[in-house]
């Protein structure tokens, strides 16, 4: 007589609760929702000092002066008013960034230019051993 049939169970059964879980996703959710406008990629842009009297000293001797690189629209490069092939540009950069410490860029391109080409310009510009390529915001040279 140890056992009745129909007799009920009285263990309790498990119940997940969902709760925490959802509380965790929505804050997450709205972390992920504030931080993601935060994450765009920034172009960060170098300026040269307007020093009028540094500008003047530095045009007198070539070893000072700034290198400034030139693209216009019509694929013609420049570097400081003097044209440049483009099979001859590496060369030419090499020889220009070899003799100077700084190894700074400006880079100007004309209103108009392919864009993919000027990056392209700039990037053989940094191959060539430019450290630094700054983006000239208003035209120098003309």
């Amino acid at each position: 007589m140890g056992m009745q049939v129909g007799a009920q169970d009285k263990t309790v059964a498990p119940h997940m609760n969902v709760t925490p879980l959802v509380d965790i996703v929505l804050v997450l959710l709205i972390i992920f929702m504030v931080v993601t406008p935060l994450l765009t990629k920034k172009f960060w842009l170098h300026l040269p000092k307007s020093e009028e009297k540094t500008e003047t000293e530095q045009n007198n001797d070539p070893k000072l002066a700034n290198v400034v690189l030139t693209y216009h629209k019509n694929g013609t490069i420049r570097i400081n008013n003097e044209e440049v092939p483009r099979p001859q540009f590496v060369d030419k950069m090499k020889r220009i960034l070899a003799a100077r410490t700084d190894r700074l860029v400006f880079f100007d391109a004309e209103d108009g230019a392919d864009y993919g080409e000027a990056v392209q310009v700039m990037d053989l510009a940094r191959g060539s051993g430019a450290t630094a390529v700054a983006v000239l915001s208003e035209t120098v040279l003309q």
